[in-house]
């Protein structure tokens, strides 16, 4: 785990939530089961961090050190994973600097890390804005021999170059930019699809983000115009036909904390020209909009291993990823990775 933020706060309070849950059909996640593993079966054996409220710690401990704020929901037991410092790079912004408190303790060798606890999977949950820190745990990926998730809209899986190194090392590699659970992008993209298909024409659009929290932060100091370039690109592609379309994130309030409202904005015509305009806020808690889908990447993922696939796995990507290396409609990615995990 790269990155000891809100993301993974949520994902690790959610692993020991759900660890003795079996009942199929229990509430908050998609997937209880997928290729036959259960959420329990997913192990943080490593994380990394820069942060020295986070660095030294238990992970159990470190996922509720400030700059977090994500709802605590339960105690995680002693983990006996241990946060270690790793490259700092670009991975704190000019916005978030003053939020971040950067550890004096010298950096830790990844790669051996990675290899000396037998890591599978490298999850990247790093800051938006840090792309070269990306870039480098995914050469510290291949370098340990593991597959690498990218949760951020870093260019990493859809880049062909990135794609085919992890190709040549037979790991798996996927992202970029994790669709959120209950997320404003895939509402949109629904509620354009339902119209589209009833027959109205859609003219013009918006989707507009303000949320609390450091990623918010990070988002309109180093990403704002990547990730509104990658919504409104996905948001577009639900449409048969060309409309007025903008979506991304707008603004950052610092007392939402890691709450997220998200404002949508439809016009179109229907029958005979007939006008229709709507109006929709989403309200969400941000981080635990990661713990389901991620549930069902990191276990994709592992399905991937032992079948020994490397490169970009379109069918994990153009499900839970924002800006897959191929974009695909809802049902067609929907359907490949309901077969690929079957």
């Amino acid at each position: 785990m790269v990155g000891v933020g809100n993301c993974a706060s949520a994902l690790v309070q959610g692993i020991h939530y759900y660890s003795n849950v079996n009942d199929e059909k229990c509430c908050g996640i998609r997937n209880l089961f997928l290729g036959g593993f259960h959420p329990r079966d997913i192990k943080i054996v490593a994380a990394f961090d820069v942060d020295s409220r986070k660095v030294g710690r238990d992970l159990s401990e470190a996922i509720f050190a400030p700059p977090n704020n994500v709802p605590k929901m339960l105690d995680p037991p002693m983990s006996g994973v241990i946060v270690q410092k790793g490259p700092v790079l670009d991975g704190i912004g000019e916005y978030t600097k003053h939020f971040v408190s950067v550890s004096s303790l010298p950096e830790i060798d990844v790669a051996k890390v990675l290899e000396d606890n037998d890591v599978e999977i490298v999850l990247n949950l790093l800051p938006s804005g840090a792309v070269k820190a990306s870039e480098w745990y995914a050469e510290q990926s291949l370098k340990a021999g593991c597959a690498f998730v990218n949760v951020t809209p870093a260019s990493i899986a859809s880049n062909a170059a990135w794609a085919k190194l992890f190709e040549n090392a037979g790991l798996p590699i996927v992202g970029d930019d994790l669709i959120d659970q209950v997320g404003a992008t895939t509402l949109h993209k629904v509620l354009l699809q339902l119209f589209s298909k009833c027959g109205v024409c859609i003219t013009e659009t918006y989707q507009l983000d303000v949320g609390g929290g450091t990623e918010s932060l990070e988002t309109l100091d180093r990403t704002r115009d990547l990730k509104r370039s990658i919504k409104t690109k996905t948001v577009k592609a639900s449409l048969p036909y060309e409309a007025e379309v903008v979506a991304g994130s707008t603004d950052y309030v610092d007392f939402l904390q890691n709450r997220r409202d998200s404002y949508f904005w439809i016009k179109g015509w229907y029958f005979y020209g007939a006008p229709m305009q709507i109006d929709i806020r989403l309200s969400t808690v941000d981080a635990p909009n990661a713990g389901s889908v991620l549930f069902d990447v990191v276990r994709a993922v592992k399905i991937a291993l032992n079948r020994k696939l490397g490169g970009a796995i379109l069918s994990i990507c153009a499900y839970a990823f924002k800006n897959p290396p191929k974009l695909l409609p809802l049902e067609e990615a929907e359907k490949l990775f309901t077969e690929f995990t079957s």
